[in-house]
Protein backbone atom coordinates (compact mmCIF):
# COMPACT_ATOMS: atom_id res chain seq x y z
CA UNK A 1 0.00 0.00 0.00
CA UNK A 2 1.20 3.24 -0.88
CA UNK A 3 -0.12 7.06 -0.72
CA UNK A 4 -2.30 7.46 -3.35
CA UNK A 5 -3.86 3.83 -3.26
CA UNK A 6 -7.55 3.42 -3.33
CA UNK A 7 -9.02 0.32 -0.17
CA UNK A 8 -11.51 -0.39 0.91
CA UNK A 9 -11.75 0.34 4.76
CA UNK A 10 -14.35 -0.65 7.70
CA UNK A 11 -15.44 2.35 10.23
CA UNK A 12 -14.70 1.43 13.66
CA UNK A 13 -14.99 4.61 15.61
CA UNK A 14 -16.39 7.78 15.35
CA UNK A 15 -15.20 11.12 17.26
CA UNK A 16 -15.52 14.81 16.71
CA UNK A 17 -12.56 14.81 14.63
CA UNK A 18 -13.20 12.39 12.21
CA UNK A 19 -13.61 8.45 11.79
CA UNK A 20 -11.18 5.52 12.79
CA UNK A 21 -10.70 2.79 10.80
CA UNK A 22 -9.54 -0.39 10.02
CA UNK A 23 -7.48 -1.85 6.76
CA UNK A 24 -5.73 -4.70 6.48
CA UNK A 25 -3.39 -4.61 9.57
CA UNK A 26 -3.47 -0.91 9.40
CA UNK A 27 -5.34 1.72 11.87
CA UNK A 28 -6.21 4.65 9.85
CA UNK A 29 -8.32 8.03 10.71
CA UNK A 30 -10.13 9.51 8.08
CA UNK A 31 -10.34 13.49 9.49
CA UNK A 32 -13.29 15.43 9.47
CA UNK A 33 -11.97 18.16 6.60
CA UNK A 34 -11.63 15.30 4.39
CA UNK A 35 -15.14 14.06 4.16
CA UNK A 36 -15.94 17.11 2.42
CA UNK A 37 -14.81 20.66 0.77
CA UNK A 38 -17.79 21.87 2.37
CA UNK A 39 -17.91 22.60 6.31
CA UNK A 40 -18.81 18.98 8.18
CA UNK A 41 -21.20 19.58 11.13
CA UNK A 42 -22.06 15.56 11.68
CA UNK A 43 -19.72 13.08 10.09
CA UNK A 44 -23.04 10.68 10.63
CA UNK A 45 -24.04 12.40 7.58
CA UNK A 46 -21.57 10.76 5.68
CA UNK A 47 -20.89 7.44 7.19
CA UNK A 48 -21.56 5.49 10.46
CA UNK A 49 -19.62 2.50 12.60
CA UNK A 50 -19.68 -0.59 10.60
CA UNK A 51 -19.71 0.94 7.59
CA UNK A 52 -17.28 -0.56 4.52
CA UNK A 53 -16.23 2.35 1.95
CA UNK A 54 -13.70 3.19 -0.33
CA UNK A 55 -10.87 5.91 0.64
CA UNK A 56 -8.07 6.98 -0.67
CA UNK A 57 -4.58 6.84 1.36
CA UNK A 58 -2.68 9.82 2.08
CA UNK A 59 0.22 8.97 4.11
CA UNK A 60 1.36 5.75 5.90
CA UNK A 61 3.59 5.42 9.25
CA UNK A 62 4.60 1.58 8.60
CA UNK A 63 6.59 1.59 12.10
CA UNK A 64 3.31 2.63 14.06
CA UNK A 65 1.03 0.86 11.20
CA UNK A 66 -1.02 4.01 10.93
CA UNK A 67 -2.60 5.95 8.05
CA UNK A 68 -4.61 8.59 6.78
CA UNK A 69 -7.03 8.45 4.69
CA UNK A 70 -9.45 10.17 2.25
CA UNK A 71 -13.43 9.51 1.63
CA UNK A 72 -13.91 13.28 -0.12
CA UNK A 73 -11.48 12.48 -2.72
CA UNK A 74 -13.34 9.55 -4.10
CA UNK A 75 -17.00 10.50 -3.27
CA UNK A 76 -17.37 14.18 -4.38
CA UNK A 77 -20.56 15.92 -3.15
CA UNK A 78 -19.78 18.90 -5.35
CA UNK A 79 -21.43 21.10 -2.20
CA UNK A 80 -24.55 19.72 -3.03
CA UNK A 81 -25.57 17.42 -0.03
CA UNK A 82 -29.43 17.82 -0.56
CA UNK A 83 -32.17 18.80 -3.02
CA UNK A 84 -32.44 22.56 -3.58
CA UNK A 85 -36.50 23.51 -2.89
CA UNK A 86 -37.96 24.78 -6.25
CA UNK A 87 -40.39 27.77 -5.16
CA UNK A 88 -43.28 28.86 -7.18
CA UNK A 89 -44.33 32.22 -6.44
CA UNK A 90 -47.90 33.79 -7.04
CA UNK A 91 -46.74 37.47 -6.93
CA UNK A 92 -48.04 39.71 -10.17
CA UNK A 93 -46.66 43.06 -10.52
CA UNK A 94 -50.06 45.62 -9.71
CA UNK A 95 -49.91 47.47 -12.94
CA UNK A 96 -50.88 43.77 -13.90
CA UNK A 97 -53.76 43.43 -11.28
CA UNK A 98 -54.80 47.12 -10.91
CA UNK A 99 -57.44 47.15 -13.96
CA UNK A 100 -58.85 43.63 -12.72
CA UNK A 101 -59.42 45.53 -9.17
CA UNK A 102 -60.60 48.21 -10.62
CA UNK A 103 -63.40 46.78 -12.56
CA UNK A 104 -64.01 44.89 -9.51
CA UNK A 105 -64.44 48.41 -7.38
CA UNK A 106 -67.24 49.59 -10.10
CA UNK A 107 -69.13 46.29 -9.57
CA UNK A 108 -69.75 47.19 -6.03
Amino acid sequence: MIPGDIVNVKITGIVGYGAFVEVDDYIGLIHISEFSDNYVKNIHEFVHVGDEIRARVLSIDEENKKINLSYKQLHKTKGVKCKVPTYEVGFKPLSSNLSKWIEDYKKR
